[in-house]
């Protein structure tokens, strides 16, 4: 008997799929990445959590199918910021569905926690992820199994139901006894991983959106650096640290040229159909946050153009231009 887990790498999931193969069940732990996870690379972490408690680690990239058909015209709607929770939700059970015939699988499971969270895993929008991933008595949620009707696997005898958990609520003095109980290490504390979630990636979103269409390739440009928009339209991301300017520089998208310098400072991006006016303005601002060593006129790389002129301008004048 196997099952697939939807897996985030928090704890919840981690706890569903160990009551599950302590009944003797094979899980594979599924993470769907639709490209707004945390920027942090969570990915060594996803694993050994899998490793302590014996499942086997799969993802499962649908980027592009998450923005055609998911972020920008979820049937539920938003949460409080740009996350639409429950369309997520059901789409993510959906692609887990389409893998069971090829991995082999009989049912799923997740860890959502009935109550736990007010718009998204409340007994009604459980029942709405369930209707929109067609997987009505498929899915089976160990944490609160107890607090909801018998799933197949429960009536088929494949699980047995009473070692199965009756958490409901935000209160999470259970899990942190199960932790305890099942010797789990480094595990994650409670809060979100989606940077839809975020107020001010939202807004991020959203600004990008009411000038451009978005695809995959622009999801990174968003998660990293100071995002700016100048006066004339252009967009405008400068590296805050090694790691953004890292991230930036390894960034490959056409809608964006590379702003570089010699002097100690961050990398930058920049609409690659910036106006004059836009481009001299980025490279007052790239030298704004260098390293305060130099004087006199600079020369910067825009790609393969060279823009020459002072640094007359402080962070503080860059501030009014932030998303």
């Amino acid at each position: 008997m196997k099952a697939i887990a939807l897996f985030s790498g928090g704890l919840d999931s981690t706890l569903a799929m160990k009551l599950i193969i302590d009944q003797g069940i094979e899980v594979i732990a599924c993470n769907i990445n639709t490209g707004f996870g945390s920027t942090k690379d969570r990915l060594t972490h996803m694993k050994n959590m899998c490793e302590q408690v014996g499942a086997e680690f799969q993802s499962v990239d649908i980027r592009d199918e998450y923005l055609q058909e998911v972020l920008f015209s979820p049937k539920y709607g938003y949460g409080k910021n740009f996350n639409p929770c429950i369309d997520c939700h059901g789409k993510m059970f959906e692609v887990a569905k389409r893998k069971m015939e090829e991995w082999g699988a009989s049912f799923l499971i997740s860890g959502e926690v009935l109550g736990q969270r007010p718009m998204s895993q409340n007994g009604e929008s459980l029942q709405k992820v369930l209707d929109l991933s067609n997987c009505e008595g498929l899915l089976l949620r160990p944490l609160s199994a107890l607090a909801l009707k018998p799933t197949l696997p429960e009536l088929n005898g494949w699980v047995n139901r009473d070692k199965l958990e009756n958490i409901v609520g935000r209160n999470r003095e259970r899990q942190m006894e199960l932790a305890a109980l099942f010797g789990l290490k480094d595990y994650e504390a409670p809060g979100g991983g989606c940077l839809l979630t975020d107020e001010h990636f939202s807004r991020k979103i959203r600004d990008f959106i009411a000038h451009d269409s978005m695809d995959v390739a622009d999801i990174p440009t968003l998660k990293y650096g100071r995002q700016l928009r100048l006066p004339d339209g252009a967009k405008f991301i400068i590296g805050r640290d090694e790691n953004d300017n890292l991230a930036l520089e390894a960034i490959e998208n056409a809608k964006y040229i590379h702003i570089d310098t010699e002097l100690f400072g961050p990398h930058a991006l920049i609409s690659a159909n910036a106006s004059e006016n836009d481009t001299i303005l980025a490279a007052k601002l790239v030298l704004a946050y260098c390293k305060p060593d130099f004087s006199g006129e600079q020369t910067l790389d825009f790609g393969d153009e060279k823009i020459t002129t002072l640094c007359d301008l402080s962070r503080k004048d860059a501030s009014k231009y932030f998303i």
